[in-house]
Parts: structure tokens; sequence; C-alpha cells
């Protein structure tokens, strides 16, 4: 099966995330950081799922280092970052 991205690459989101599949992630559990998810976020490929999705990380906008989120993306709803 040929896959567009790898492993840990970076993209940018091309649709919003659906709410129903987001997993909030922080390690302030008492403040935790629930943003939308909005199309042009960056993130890294995590993992390659069973029905053909990507599971992404999706990074903090103000600290691209963080993750403070994970949730499924069809390979379409994805690009390439720069």
């Amino acid at each position: 099966m040929q896959t567009k991205f790898k492993r840990h690459q970076l993209v940018r989101l091309l649709r919003d995330a659906d709410p129903e599949y987001v997993e909030y992630h922080s390690e302030d559990e008492e403040n935790p950081k629930e943003m939308p998810i909005k199309s042009g976020m960056l993130a890294k490929v995590n993992i390659l799922l069973s029905n053909g999705k990507y599971h992404v990380e999706i990074l903090d906008p103000e600290d691209n280092s963080k993750v403070i989120a994970y949730a499924p993306f069809d390979e379409d709803d994805l690009e390439e970052a720069e």
C-alpha cells in the first residue's frame, strides 16, 4: 500500500477536525487547553490506522513543539508542510 505521508512528517490540516474524534492532550491536567482544531494548523503524522486514515498529533499554534491534541484525518485532508 502506497502512502503519501511518513511517520513523524510535518503536515498542515486542510479541514477542521471532527470534535467527536479529537483527543485533547495536556501536561497540565488541571488546566487542559481545549481549542478548536481548525484548518491550517500544523500536525505530525503519528500512525497509519487500519482504516487508511492518519492519526496525527496536532501542534500548539503558539509553540510548535507541544502537542495539544490527537485526531484522525484522511490523506486528502492533509498536505505536506514546508
